[in-house]
């Protein structure tokens, strides 16, 4: 069977997964207020993680050039727009937005996968299937600028999850992304795109938020047993970003604008599709 179709019983893992992931991001928007420290945060997911039977799939996450990824969340604030880091911990301040971006490798024990009747990731050494998710929250009082990118972006990916349905192609999930990002005069970030998941925490098609192509390799229509993560990136003024130079990870938006991301794992379905990042 192709690695982009998962069979039910590997569907039912990932679900299971998605519903602890929902549960340690939920736990981890309980405390972002004003003052609180983004290491705290990063030491409550760890803890629910390993509690769980689970490791963090971003966790020294190899990002090139012979740089590791340090933590299991990606705490991205206001113009941030992925890969910012928990660690050393910064405070979240009155007024900023904050993306919580994480996934997960679960069961990695093999008594959880017997409890469960679960089948075994035939490639990962641990045995575990990945989800994948993130929200954008409010810090104390925000903007009426910053609320609007927040709802839009929430609508972007709502929008976008009531669209698939096998046969529609990359290129036109994209564009439905980008028509309405654009229609309230927001970038759809196109450097960064959603992506398969499952058996690894990355791994085929690459998922666009913006029209590509018709004739492009990558515009490959969704078929049915397809798990992929769906997550529009969207800036409140140009699309374009950078990297950040200090730490030659963090994706920053190249005017200073904010930036907010939301992400579920999803399965395409005869009728369309299931979160399975739900609790």
């Amino acid at each position: 069977m192709s690695k982009l179709i998962k069979n039910p019983e590997e569907i039912r893992a990932i679900r299971e997964g998605g519903k602890i992931l929902n549960a340690i991001l939920k736990a981890v928007a309980a405390e972002i207020k004003p003052g609180a420290n983004t290491a705290d945060l990063e030491a409550l997911a760890c803890k629910m993680a390993d509690d769980a039977g689970a490791r963090p799939a971003f966790k020294n996450y190899p990002m090139g050039g012979g740089i590791f990824f340090p933590d299991m969340l990606c705490i991205s604030i206001n113009d941030e727009v992925v890969h910012g880091t928990a660690t050393p911990g910064r405070i979240l301040q009155s007024g900023d937005i904050v993306d919580i971006d994480l996934g997960m490798e679960w069961p990695i024990k093999e008594e959880i996968r017997t409890q469960f009747n679960l089948p075994k990731n035939p490639y990962s050494e641990q045995g575990g299937f990945f989800t994948d998710m993130s929200a954008t929250f409010a810090v104390g009082k925000i903007s009426g600028e910053a609320k609007k990118l927040l709802q839009v972006t929430r609508e972007c990916l709502e929008i976008g999850l009531k669209a698939i349905k096998p046969g529609l192609r990359m290129s036109a999930l994209g564009k439905i992304i980008q028509d309405h990002a654009e229609r309230h005069g927001y970038g759809v970030v196109r450097d960064l795109v959603g992506h398969g998941v499952g058996y690894f925490a990355h791994e085929e098609p690459e998922v666009f938020h913006y029209e590509i192509p018709v004739h492009d390799p990558a515009n490959i229509p969704l078929q049915v047993g397809m798990v992929i993560a769906v997550e529009p990136m969207i800036n409140a003024g140009t699309w374009r970003v950078k990297v950040d130079p200090e730490n030659k990870m963090t994706i920053k938006t190249t005017d200073g604008s904010l930036s907010a991301h939301f992400e579920h794992t999803v399965v395409v379905t005869e009728n369309g599709c299931d979160i399975l990042t739900l609790a």
